[in-house]
């Protein structure tokens, strides 16, 4: 095999096509333990090729003359000298288990990061690799609320990165400018009280337990993840009493959303028929997979209903529960509390063990849609 000896590569190397390798010759004294040559790949990249190249040599020739008898580990010493990077996707794991947040809208927006840039080094990125993924989400028809919340997603792993690494540089994800941001944004609906009647005697008729997600979302105001994701320990029915916490497939989207949340007469008969037709330890086991809860797999299924029959989502039948509780005139910081809501225009709402269980059943009864 020939190799290319030119002169300018870094000293004890050569260039092997685009590559260079270490090329060193070895003392007779040592040559039973390392052979007469040792030759291992280093890197395409010149100057660190000879950083790599500089390394090995210093401490192998150490080792020489001192007249050691161990052999050295060339590829472990080489290894252990390469800048370590630090791909975004690590970097993800990392700020959502020390978060302790729900990774699914960071990952999903690295998904689409990755389709556009790749997944590189978290210090590699450029203002114009932030561009491009702007440019992307623009052009893939998301709602500009959908675009912001993605940047945002990144650029928090980002900055999480930064801070972790002492990197001293401006977040290239900052500050970007949508067009027309909010323009597009459409009120979601919500249901009347007849409607809401109608849906939950059809679900209460239906022999699917999905169509059982329509009651209980509806008369615990849940967000779908956190019902789709029960255990069935969740559910106190003696006491009447729901537990919304983390468990192994399904994390909470705030610290703020694990809460205990009293239940009415309607949320108890749905929660007990649902409980009443799984075997397994989960509330609904078809949407529990092995690395994690498919909580969008319901969601799409219970849509296929709820937008024939009334033009909405399931999820409006949470900001039907607010609206409903701020009809009864429920205090703002008991609403919030129920909902898993962040208090954030209530600095006072952070401090003390909040209502408690049997003052927000109270609340609950002001609102229950009796069928």
């Amino acid at each position: 095999m020939s190799y290319n000896l030119d002169t300018s590569t870094p000293p004890h190397t050569i260039l092997r096509g685009s590559t260079y390798y270490l090329n060193l010759r070895v003392p007779k004294a040592q040559q039973q333990l390392h052979g007469q040559i040792i030759r291992s790949k280093l890197s395409s990249d010149r100057d660190q090729a000879n950083m790599l190249a500089d390394h090995v040599v210093r401490i192998l020739k150490k080792a020489w003359v001192s007249h050691s008898n161990s052999k050295i580990d060339v590829e472990q010493l080489i290894a252990s000298a390469r800048p370590r990077t630090f791909l975004m996707s690590e970097l993800i794991d990392e700020y959502v288990a020390t978060r302790q947040i729900d990774p699914n809208p960071i990952r999903v927006a690295a998904r689409s990061l990755f389709e556009i840039v790749g997944d590189r080094d978290v210090r590699s990125y450029t203002r114009d690799d932030a561009r491009a993924f702007l440019f992307h989400l623009n052009s893939s028809g998301n709602k500009t609320s959908t675009v912001r919340k993605r940047l945002v997603c990144v650029g928090a792993v980002i900055n999480y990165a930064y801070q972790e690494l002492e990197v001293e540089k401006r977040n290239p994800f900052s500050k970007m400018i949508i067009v027309g941001e909010g323009k597009d944004a459409a009120r979601r609906g919500t249901f009347t009280k007849d409607q809401l009647i109608d849906g939950y005697q059809q679900a209460f008729a239906s022999s699917s337990n999905i169509q059982l997600l329509f009651p209980i979302l509806g008369e615990t105001g849940c967000r779908l993840a956190e019902i789709v994701g029960l255990k069935v320990d969740d559910i106190d029915l003696d006491e009447k009493v729901l537990r919304i916490r983390p468990n192994a497939k399904r994390r909470l989207k705030t610290s703020g959303s694990e809460r205990l949340i009293p239940l009415n007469a309607t949320a108890l008969l749905a929660l007990k028929r649902a409980t009443e037709m799984t075997k397994s330890e989960w509330l609904f086991p078809r949407y529990i997979k092995d690395d994690g809860c498919y909580a969008t797999h319901a969601s799409n299924a219970l849509a296929k209903w709820t937008k024939r029959r009334w033009g909405m989502t399931a999820h409006s039948l949470r900001h039907t529960f607010r609206d409903r509780l701020r009809a009864a005139e429920v205090p703002l910081e008991a609403i919030d509390q129920l909902g898993g809501w962040s208090s954030v225009s209530n600095i006072g709402s952070r401090y003390g063990k909040g209502y408690s269980v049997e003052h927000l059943r109270e609340y609950m009864e002001r609102i229950v849609v009796w069928i």
